[in-house]
């Protein structure tokens, strides 16, 4: 079945409807990323996002639910050159198309995603709609939409506690905006037991661990002023690690700045620059 790729600025690309049928309105980002697949597509810092995957093959390998990094998948579309329909891996459960409409997630297939990639490198990261009819399409729906409230849609509302591996050393607290079990498991194997809180757990709460790691997120960093304010209450008051996201909510907290980088760097190089104005500038992939 036909679909169209329906960019802010007016470009249209026609393609083939991949996963799920329907419409569907995002941000269009891209990611350079060659494999990794399943992580990206259950990735919450992805909420809010039609991803598109630079790479051209994409589901040689199938769907691997070892791979996933979150329980589901937070994306609003989902962008490949070519879908792979037959995999070949040790590991396969499937075809990626299955676990794209068991998601829910409407794609498309079989368009430039060469060209797109330079639109977006140029022009910025912008809107875009994946519809099957482009008479449904609703224009003000693709001109308007915005990525907001997207830790409080991603983060668990559940404290959980894992215990170190071998002798603990740490209790640490891990402010969940959309943490990954990696984050927990590594701090595991360094002696730390890990309290997970939901991101608006409050100060007086985490005063009452040995450390604190603020986890990646999806959305704006500036959007969470209440926890800002919580973060502001801690420092100089016990060790505090941002992972992303989470990097940026300190830098918020201490009086920096942030702002959103032109098409921003996803995949697997994330630079730091230091600049002629004495200012060092840290990419993240919101």
């Amino acid at each position: 079945m036909k679909a169209y790729l329906v960019l802010q600025n007016g470009r249209v690309f026609e393609g083939i409807s991949i996963g799920a049928v329907g419409e569907t309105v995002g941000e269009l980002v891209f990611t350079t990323s060659m494999g990794g697949y399943m992580e990206t597509l259950t990735d919450p810092c992805y909420y809010g996002q039609i991803v598109m995957q630079t790479f051209p093959q994409i589901g040689n390998y199938g769907m691997i639910s070892e791979d996933m990094v979150s329980p589901a998948s937070f994306v609003r579309g989902y962008v490949v050159r070519e879908l792979c329909d037959m995999p070949s891996n040790f590991r396969c459960e499937g075809e990626l198309e299955s676990f794209l409409k068991q998601q829910g997630i409407v794609g498309i297939a079989g368009v430039d995603t060469r060209e797109l990639t330079c639109i977006i490198r140029e022009e910025g990261v912008m809107n875009a709609a994946i519809v099957s009819d482009l008479e449904k399409l609703d224009k003000a729906a693709l001109a308007s939409y915005k990525v907001l409230n997207a830790v409080e849609s991603v983060s668990s509302r559940e404290n959980a506690v894992y215990s170190a591996c071998g002798e603990k050393k740490y209790s640490v607290a891990l402010l969940d905006c959309s943490a990954k079990a990696g984050i927990a498991e590594a701090l595991q194997q360094r002696g730390c037991e890990i309290a997970v809180l939901p991101y608006d757990a409050n100060a007086e709460d985490i005063l009452a661990f040995d450390g604190l790691v603020i986890s990646d997120g999806p959305g704006d960093p500036q959007e969470n002023e209440a926890l800002i304010a919580e973060l502001k209450k801690l420092f100089g008051k016990l060790p505090i690690l941002g992972i992303g996201l989470g990097h940026q909510l300190l830098a918020l907290a201490a009086g920096g700045k942030t702002c959103k980088l032109k098409c921003g760097h996803r995949g697997a190089n994330q630079p730091v620059k230091a600049l002629s104005d004495g200012n060092v500038y840290i990419t993240s992939q919101n």
